[in-house]
């Protein structure tokens, strides 16, 4: 086998172990689009790894600096407070001929007397990463072994840290415990590629791009909606209950998967792509200005330009002709909605053409 770089990674470790079907579903679904949240994770990934690496960093905003750079530093320290860590930042890390084209990036790979560290910054303030049993961790440490032996020659431990801003978790295991999982991720690529692929559901899917099509998944909310709940005993309430979770992730995972079809000018049936509801902006600020100042507003209103929603409620009443209404952007709608639905310009060239 020659494609296990798009069958596994550090990120995926969990899914792929959990349900190895998982690779072929997701193999199907359409390129995923960075969201601001992971762009300004990997600008942060990149800042803390040049300065670690005594590199000139890129420039961020004082807040981000503040809030995540700083305190990321500080955790840091509490791993290292003698300051002789032997470390590398952003290293690539792989199996090797154990299972082939299988490779990862580790943010800090470290050595302390006869302890290896494998730490990973994690700068979301949504979900909090545990590092015990954390399986991007191990693939991480069981990959860094074979590639890397020099932070592994006379360990005895291994000592897996998340470090998440204001947080930081650490988990000290030893060998035994990274070979076995190696182990299960190596019976796990094996089972990947077949056709017949086990699929499974629990938290792991909660970050599968599949989850809109997985047949797992889409049987579990038929069932959820068929049941009549007010027949459900505690127990099985109770469980719909721990089901939640995994079942608003899915929903969320089926609207952006059909927000994407929509935006590139395929057709959903029963929706549409529409504006969404508009906001008013000033239409020239420095007539505005003019135009505030006239009818009685005052300081500092007026030198920070308040929004027309502020400036109304201090006026009553706006001039004429000094905003527009601006949409953010396209949304998803039923066809039931009153909006118009948008033409896309890929659709309009094939009614001209």
């Amino acid at each position: 086998m020659t494609q296990h770089s798009k069958i596994v990674g550090g990120s995926t470790a969990s899914r792929v172990i959990n349900c190895p079907g998982s690779v072929a579903l997701t193999a199907k679904m359409p390129p995923q689009v960075e969201s601001k949240y992971a762009a300004e994770g990997t600008l942060l990934h990149d800042v803390i790894a040049a300065i670690i690496d005594g590199k000139t960093p890129k420039q961020i905003s004082e807040e981000l600096h503040d809030t995540k750079i700083v305190p990321a530093l500080a955790l840091l320290d509490e791993v290292d407070p003698d300051k002789t860590m032997e470390l590398m930042v952003e290293v690539r890390v792989d199996f090797g001929d154990f299972i082939p084209g299988v490779f990862g990036s580790v943010d800090v790979l470290g050595k302390i007397g006869n302890r290896a560290v494998i730490i990973d910054w994690k700068f979301g303030d949504g979900v909090i990463v545990e590092a015990e049993e954390n399986m991007q961790l191990m693939f991480y440490a069981a990959a860094a072994r074979r590639s890397q032996p020099w932070a592994f020659e006379g360990v005895t431990e291994v000592e897996l840290v998340i470090i998440q801003p204001p947080m930081i978790k650490r988990w000290v295991t030893t060998r035994a415990r990274i070979s076995r999982f190696e182990d299960q991720l190596f019976d796990a690529v094996q089972q990947a590629v077949k056709p017949d692929a086990a699929l499974k559901s629990g938290d792991h899917c909660r970050w599968c791009t599949a989850k809109p099509v997985c047949p797992i998944l889409t049987g579990a909310v038929d069932r959820a909606v068929k049941v009549q709940f007010d027949a459900l005993d505690k127990q099985q309430i109770s469980i719909y209950l721990q089901q939640a979770d995994l079942l608003d992730s899915w929903i969320a995972g089926l609207r952006e998967l059909a927000q994407r079809a929509l935006d590139n000018g395929q057709v959903i049936p029963g929706y549409k792509l529409v504006a969404k509801r508009g906001t008013r902006k000033w239409l020239d600020e420095d007539k505005a200005r003019a135009a505030l100042i006239e009818a009685g507003l005052k300081d500092p209103d007026v030198v920070t330009l308040v929004s027309p929603a502020v400036a109304e409620k201090k006026l009553k009443k706006l001039p004429d002709g000094l905003t527009v209404s601006v949409s953010s952007g396209n949304t998803m709608a039923p066809d039931s909605d009153p909006r118009p639905a948008i033409l896309q310009l890929g659709q309009l060239l094939k009614k001209v053409l």
